[in-house]
């Protein structure tokens, strides 16, 4: 009976060990993503293009989902986006009930990033707008955090333009790791997801910077949103 009650303790306290392990994957995974992905697009803009250039970005958003997936991967598999981890509960790979501790986690670690990338580029923020966080305008910053759409974008395009992005993204994780098919050799699923996101990001950042993580975007728009930029961000 003692040995049996002992086990069922096991079970349970196992169990919530587990989640917070997971969540805490999650959180990492995004927070470096958000912090490479994010500065590369800080260091681009608050440079003037100095130090760096459309491509630098694309290389920042690769190398960051890269270290997320090699960070978080053994844990919680990695998702480090809500999109992703919906299509994991859909296709029966992931417990419905870890959904939302996914999600939170993937938002709180995105908000955090953001703060991180926002204090790592405080003084060159404050010399480059000379204190005034503006959201439009020659020297709008939001766009260092969130994406915003081209100006020439409708918003039935724009809808579009997150449906395929979106998409591709889940269908090409999807394939790469089905062991089934032929996948990706074991141990490179970071290099393969990091080069799909290169590859969106090089052929879908036109219309409106390929926001494919809810996540990465949403987080970081609400901490410009308290961080002095207004609610304009969500305008």
């Amino acid at each position: 009976m003692e040995d049996e009650s002992r086990k069922k303790m096991k079970e349970k306290f196992g169990l919530r060990q587990d989640i917070l392990k997971e969540f805490l994957a999650e959180f990492l995974g995004i927070f470096v993503l958000i912090l490479f992905g994010c500065g590369s697009v800080a260091q681009t803009v608050l440079s003037k293009g100095a130090l760096g250039e459309p491509l630098t970005i694309h290389v920042g958003f690769t190398l960051g989902v890269m270290m997320a997936v090699y960070m978080a991967g053994g844990v919680s598999g990695a998702h480090v986006n809500p999109a992703v981890s919906l299509a994991m509960v859909i296709l029966g790979k992931l417990p419905l009930k870890k959904f939302p501790v996914y999600v939170v986690a993937q938002f709180l670690g995105a908000f955090v990033g953001s703060g991180a990338v926002f204090g790592l580029y405080y003084d060159a923020l404050m010399e480059y707008t000379g204190g005034n966080l503006a959201v439009t305008g020659e020297n709008a910053t939001a766009n260092i955090f969130a994406s915003y759409p081209a100006k020439h974008l409708s918003v039935l395009n724009g809808f579009v333009d997150q449906v395929i992005a979106t998409g591709a993204l889940i269908l090409c994780i999807l394939a790469i790791t089905d062991r089934k098919n032929i996948g990706a050799p074991k141990g490179m699923e970071p290099l393969c997801i990091g080069l799909i996101i290169m590859a969106i990001g090089v052929s879908m950042g036109l219309n409106c910077g390929y926001p494919i993580n809810p996540a990465r975007d949403l987080g970081p728009r609400f901490f410009t949103a308290v961080a002095g930029w207004g609610m304009e961000v969500f305008r």
